[in-house]
């Protein structure tokens, strides 16, 4: 009797293992599945359709990760539980240029060059990455997940301390949790294996109450309030930061095709940034905007394309090269006041694909922050991130990969610097 139970057994496994294989939509790495709890077979349906909402991966970042591995599904076939994750090692090599950062951070190139920073060699594993998946049915909410994720960029020393990347519940229309901020459309980035990105990306992980709505067959829209952490430069005895006190209010509009493979999005951004005017013993606040067209165009089987193009004011914290670096505002004159600084952002890039597993990428990427009368000459004026790389499946679940990055950083006193990286790494995703 034990014998047929568990050759029972290890046939819905295989069944279930084989259901969502054909789920999947991650066209990278192929997925599998291993069920270990189960009912009988009238749960089918349900586990179906519960594996499928499993493996959902549309707009994702490249180096996000992909569906789990292992699964767990309830004696009802109504809730799923997915264990996933992957670990990657990346070795560089740097010439000519670049602090020590194991990321390729065109704001941290020394301007002017430095003798002592011209090269370097690194490895590091703390990219990789750990998530649990939870989804499933209930006639309170309908459909339902719930996600939390991590990685090893914590504080502690050599970067390898756990950190918290993601942790949020999506029901009905609503998420409410820390995701990607609803300004960032990170499925538009073109692939790299550079853990910072390209220098103009806007992108930003923020927490966040966000309501979205499907409009038909192709559209879709979002309205958000998100809590971001602003990074200012104020001056002793004029100003200061305080806490906020009005959210962030991102939305966007979006035409998607293909199945959702292709989209065009047009993003918007409110904030209302507040400091202690300390001349006027007041507390003050100052009106940031952007606004963004991104996408991500699956031209052919082989050649897809992807975009972004942002500008604005106060809104250096969701800019790649300037987040945290004090430009959402500065310091205005003698009389207390605070202004928001006008920055821009753009990233091109194309993704040449040879055969399935193996493809080529390109893309180039720029920065700018635009002058203020209190800046100082030796302020960031603009980067320029330019990459190219290549990417190869050996086998299920494996990649490996090799990029060529160069960086450029001009200050607003003419004075540059100029940096170049090799990276290569191999990934096991679980």
């Amino acid at each position: 009797m034990k014998r047929i139970f568990l050759t029972a057994t290890l046939l819905v496994v295989a069944g279930l293992a084989v259901v969502a294989q054909a789920a999947t939509v991650d066209s990278i790495f192929t997925p599998t599945a291993v069920v270990v709890s189960h009912e009988n077979d009238d749960v089918k349906n349900n586990s179906y359709e519960v594996m499928k909402a499993m493996y959902e991966a549309n707009g994702l970042h490249f180096q996000d990760p992909r569906a789990p591995r292992f699964l767990f599904l309830d004696r009802k076939g109504r809730v799923a539980l997915g264990i996933g994750g992957y670990v990657k090692a990346t070795m560089s090599a740097d010439v000519a240029g670049i602090s020590p950062n194991p990321d390729f951070v065109t704001y941290s190139i020394p301007t002017p060059p430095q003798p002592d920073m011209r090269s370097q060699f690194q490895m590091d594993a703390s990219t990789s990455r750990l998530f649990f998946k939870l989804v499933g049915r209930n006639t309170a909410v309908g459909d339902f997940s719930v996600y939390i994720e991590s990685d090893f960029r914590g504080t502690a020393a050599g970067y390898y301390g756990m950190r918290l990347r993601k942790a949020y519940i999506d029901f009905w229309r609503l998420r409410i949790g820390r995701a990607w901020s609803t300004f960032t459309d990170v499925a538009s980035l073109p692939p790299t294996i550079d853990f910072q990105g390209p220098s103009g990306t806007a992108i930003a992980m923020n927490t966040m109450l966000q309501y979205l709505q499907p409009l038909g067959n192709h559209w879709k829209m979002a309205v958000a309030v998100e809590v971001a952490t602003p990074s200012y430069t104020t001056r002793q005895q004029y100003n200061r930061f305080i806490n906020q006190r009005i959210p962030d209010v991102p939305s966007f509009v979006q035409y998607e095709w293909d199945e959702g493979n292709s989209h065009i999005r047009l993003s918007n951004l409110f904030r209302a940034l507040s400091y202690r005017n300390l001349v006027a013993d007041k507390n003050k606040y100052v009106i940031g905007w952007a606004t963004q067209l991104s996408g991500v165009i699956k031209a052919s089987s082989h050649f897809t394309l992807y975009f972004q193009g942002s500008y604005g004011r106060g809104y250096a914290t969701y800019l790649n090269d300037l987040g945290g670096n004090g430009f959402d505002l500065v310091s205005g004159e003698h009389n207390g006041g605070m202004v928001a600084p006008y920055a821009m952002g753009v990233v091109g890039g194309v993704q040449y694909t040879i055969i399935p597993g193996l493809f080529v990428s390109a893309s180039y990427s720029q920065c700018r922050l635009f002058d203020e009368p209190t800046m100082a000459s030796t302020t960031y004026h603009y980067a320029q991130y330019v990459v190219a790389n290549a990417f190869y499946s050996p086998f299920a679940n494996c990649q490996i990969g090799i990029e060529y990055l160069y960086g450029n950083r001009r200050n607003y006193n003419d004075v540059s610097g100029d940096a170049h990286r090799i990276n290569a790494m191999i990934q096991y995703n679980f």
